[in-house]
């Protein structure tokens, strides 16, 4: 199943890692920016990695030197009643934890625009340099104390997301500095088989996955795909992200892609049994 969303993001550039999203440090204070969500889930499968090997986005090339990073997104379901100042907190502590944890590359936050099947809230995205920086900043005393007690208070608990990919080895590329990043748009999608789903059906659905992303190169600031780790544990077992430069191009990017023969092609071998 996808599980695709839209979110306008803004940035700021940070001495220590890129500091961009729905969340900004530096007064005046933003968050209330927009994100969407739509879709549903189903159990996932597991699948060869070389089925949807780490990439950005872009034609490979033997010139251009790749890093290698995790990415990571949080699902947030927070409590109907919950405060302004209440989510102010809660998104300036998730926030601030590049500053506490060393790997933290980069973070983006904020509220989910728009109804949907989990009833998610607030969306995190957070870049790692490996996915052992994973492990330590979830069993983090710093992350604990964050999430018992400015997140559980306010919320009915989350969800998380891990996927290898590479980007660029380059500070803005690697960081998401610079002007691209300042304001944006981020389409995430997270795709989940059915356990009955064929080798076959699965490697037409990714392919057809990264086709569309080479399709609309030329409207994509950055795009990072790959298999979700621990997949096995997860109810997605792929996930990708797609940074669009402008609102007016997320929206019309998501708009040409569930529109496309291409992403139609992708639904039908994702659910092609």
């Amino acid at each position: 199943m996808l599980m695709p969303f839209l979110a306008q993001t803004s940035q700021t550039t940070r001495p220590v890692a890129s500091c961009f999203g729905l969340h900004r440090r530096h007064p005046p204070r933003n968050f209330g920016r927009y994100c969407r969500w739509w879709g549903t889930r189903s159990r996932s499968i597991h699948s060869p990695r070389s089925v949807f090997g780490p990439n950005n986005g872009a034609p490979s090339s033997d010139t251009v030197k790749k890093r290698k990073i995790v990415e990571h997104i949080i699902l947030l379901r927070a409590k109907p009643n919950i405060s302004d100042a209440e989510e102010k907190d809660m998104l300036d502590y998730l926030y601030t934890s590049q500053y506490q944890m060393r790997g933290i590359l980069t973070v983006s936050l904020g509220r989910i625009e728009g109804p949907n099947s989990e009833s998610f809230t607030h969306a995190v995205f957070m870049r790692f340099q490996q996915k052992e920086d994973i492990a330590k900043f979830q069993n983090s005393s710093y992350y604990f104390n964050v999430l018992d007690e400015h997140v559980k208070p306010v919320s009915y608990g989350l969800v998380s997301v891990d996927f290898e990919s590479e980007v660029e080895d380059d500070i803005i590329p690697l960081f998401r500095r610079g002007e691209d990043f300042n304001y944006g748009v981020e389409f995430m999608l997270l795709i989940s088989f059915l356990e009955t789903a064929s080798r076959e059906s699965v490697e037409d659905a990714l392919a057809h996955l990264q086709k569309l992303i080479i399709h609309y190169n030329s409207f994509i600031v950055q795009a990072t795909s790959g298999c979700c780790l621990d997949h096995m544990d997860s109810l997605y077992s792929h996930a990708a992200v797609i940074r669009f430069p402008s609102r007016e191009h997320g929206i019309q990017g998501y708009v040409d892609i569930q529109i496309s023969s291409g992403y139609r092609e992708m639904s039908r071998a994702a659910f092609r049994r």
